[in-house]
């Protein structure tokens, strides 16, 4: 580097070092304070390993001893999950100055009541592995859906991440979902309450948010948004219950948007492709859109035909 490149490089360090004292939050250098993205992403994928034991373990020893395998998982788990949660409730402490072994007992214990919860949680996955084997006939198998499906991983990832947010524990369970986020291109909020047999089809650009609850053996498609009927007052309105309620046997089908905290779709109804919804629809109901218009053009511009597009009420959009 020439003396000349070597000053502009010095010049530029202390312009930016100098805008790090602006007191923002970007400003921040308690970088160890933080929770480690890279490690809630090693959990994760620990945690899958333990959830389907036979697809995620480590395939290059030529003997497997399960129990062996699991204890060092577990062990692996709670210690780091540990870790993370011990950095999270300080982080989230109304405290000066935390009291570092309660801290660090309260951290170990919610991360082994997480760990024991995971009996329970691999029962609802099975369900959902059992819906999207029977909702789907392009499935093969379900090693398949296990190996490949957005929808289960999601919704895998999602029900861990769940119970950690029962536990209030603060950040992690969102960096857990927003890591399948960024995986499958489905979001679900941590938050959100999602009963058995639940089946995401294709599943890119889902949205499902906080306090969304939905109810056993639903299935949604790609692009289904259960959202707020307006987000505009930003923080205010945090902690008020601004997304749907899905009840038992609903299927939403591609595209459709259901918002607002007051809007239930009554059990065994189906919400065709792109329909906009934001009241409550009764129990047995079908929405479709109709009437759609389609218009032929030709080369120059000129209108050919002008047809109306009759949806018949059994056909909705399913790839």
């Amino acid at each position: 580097m020439s003396g000349l490149e070597n000053k502009e490089v010095i010049a530029l360090v202390e312009k930016i070092l100098k805008d790090y004292d602006g007191g923002r939050e970007v400003d921040k250098m308690a970088v160890f304070d933080q929770p480690d993205k890279m490690v809630i992403k090693e959990i994760v994928n620990k945690l899958l390993r333990i959830i389907f034991p036979g697809y995620y373990r480590d395939k290059v020893y030529k003997s497997y001893n399960l129990q062996g395998n699991l204890t060092v998982l577990i062990e692996d788990v709670l210690y780091n999950l540990s870790k993370q949660i011990d950095i999270v409730l300080k982080y989230d402490s109304k405290e000066e100055t935390p009291d570092e072994a309660k801290t660090a007992e309260q951290a170990y214990c919610l991360a082994l009541t997480f760990c024991s919860r995971i009996p329970m949680i691999r029962e609802y996955v099975d369900t959902d592995l059992e819906a999207t084997f029977q909702g789907d006939p392009a499935a093969y198998n379900k090693d398949e859906i296990i190996l490949s499906y957005p929808g289960l991983m999601a919704t895998t990832i999602n029900r861990l991440a769940h119970e950690l947010y029962l536990l209030n524990v603060p950040l992690i369970p969102r960096m857990m979902t927003e890591y399948a986020h960024s995986k499958t291109g489905i979001d679900i909020h941590p938050g959100a309450v999602i009963g058995k047999y639940f089946f995401i089809d294709h599943g890119t650009g889902v949205v499902v948010g906080s306090s969304t609850v939905i109810g056993d053996h639903v299935k949604i498609y790609q692009g289904v948004t259960l959202g707020a009927l307006s987000t505009s007052g930003g923080q205010a309105l945090h902690g008020i219950r601004r997304h749907p309620t899905i009840e038992d046997n609903v299927t939403i089908y591609s595209g459709a948007s259901i918002l607002g905290g007051d809007t239930v779709i009554g059990k065994n109804s189906v919400i065709g492709s792109n329909a906009f919804i934001t009241h409550s629809i009764p129990e047995g109901t079908r929405v479709t859109i109709k009437n759609q218009e389609h218009q032929f053009k030709g080369k120059d511009g000129s209108v050919i035909e002008t047809r109306d597009l009759t949806q018949n009420e059994e056909w909705f959009y399913v790839i």
